[in-house]
């Protein structure tokens, strides 16, 4: 399930550190790990030259940095357009999940700035995880699933359990926000366990042994899992992010959809921990 992970660096130390977390978790540590730097488009040979040997030496040093066994480990430098380079990377070593840095732009900002990281969560279908530069990476123990009635919400609940059914450090918050329910509605721990989106995930991570508490609140799904998150120190959160575009328009770049409208775009800006994006 998360056998192949695609590195991709942008330079961010937070990403890094978030590499070493996950090697610290059972379920990765026999994953196999592609280290990938892309080296823009350069005016003259001499330049490409510089960008190659440099590229050389910050791949090594990723590598060391994190510690990998080197068994499992490989490296790639390519020359591209990081953006197209990426997605084309991901399905070229059939990547189980994308780990990239980002800055955390909001819609506008990083359509006009050309975000990386935005247009490969837009187009790649695969799993993403995203670390913003602005946040602290913590070793995982408090991990949160926001749970909906989707498909690519029943995949990240496999996902999830996958990733922590051997890992006893850590504590799973599963969450359900009902837009129709008001958030001054407080419901007892009984209740919320009871929740038909949440009740048959909470059997499934106890028969795991997996520590789990549930939450059930109202008001608007984005900013409430959010707000959460930091009230309860989140390490980890994840969801499920639906690949809506149809398959005739997976190369054309939609305007409305790089803007950013969704739940997991918004989470993925205001969320102050990394989001793991779950696609199937």
């Amino acid at each position: 399930m998360l056998d192949k992970i695609l590195y991709a660096d942008s330079g961010n130390g937070n990403t890094q550190e978030m590499l070493k977390t996950l090697l610290d978790i059972p379920a990765f540590q026999n994953s196999e790990i592609t280290i990938l730097h892309v080296i823009p488009p350069q005016a003259s040979a001499d330049a490409l030259a510089e960008k190659w040997e440099e590229g050389g030496k910050i791949l090594s040093d990723i590598v060391k940095n994190v510690n990998i066994n080197p068994t499992k480990v490989s490296t790639i430098l390519k020359q591209g357009d990081p953006k197209d380079t990426v997605c084309n990377t991901a399905l070229e070593v059939n990547a189980d999940l994308i780990l990239m840095g980002s800055r955390g732009l909001k819609r506008l900002e990083s359509f006009l700035e050309n975000s990386v990281s935005q247009y490969v969560f837009q187009l790649s279908d695969r799993p993403m995880l995203l670390v913003k530069d602005d946040i602290y990476v913590r070793k995982i123990k408090r991990v949160m699933l926001a749970l909906d009635k989707s498909e690519s919400s029943e995949y990240a609940l496999e996902l999830t359990l996958y990733m922590l059914r051997d890992y006893r450090e850590a504590e799973l918050y599963l969450v359900r926000i009902n837009p129709d329910m008001s958030p001054d509605l407080e419901l007892s721990t009984a209740e919320m366990a009871q929740n038909p989106i949440l009740a048959p995930a909470l059997m499934k991570a106890k028969r795991m042994g997996i520590s789990t508490k549930c939450i059930v609140s109202g008001g608007r799904p984005g900013k409430q899992i959010c707000q959460l998150a930091e009230d309860k120190n989140i390490d980890l959160l994840l969801l499920g992010s639906p690949d809506r575009r149809p398959s005739v328009a997976k190369n054309l770049v939609d305007l409305d959809r790089l803007l950013g409208t969704s739940l997991s775009d918004y989470i993925r800006v205001n969320a102050n921990c990394p989001v793991f994006l779950v696609r199937k």
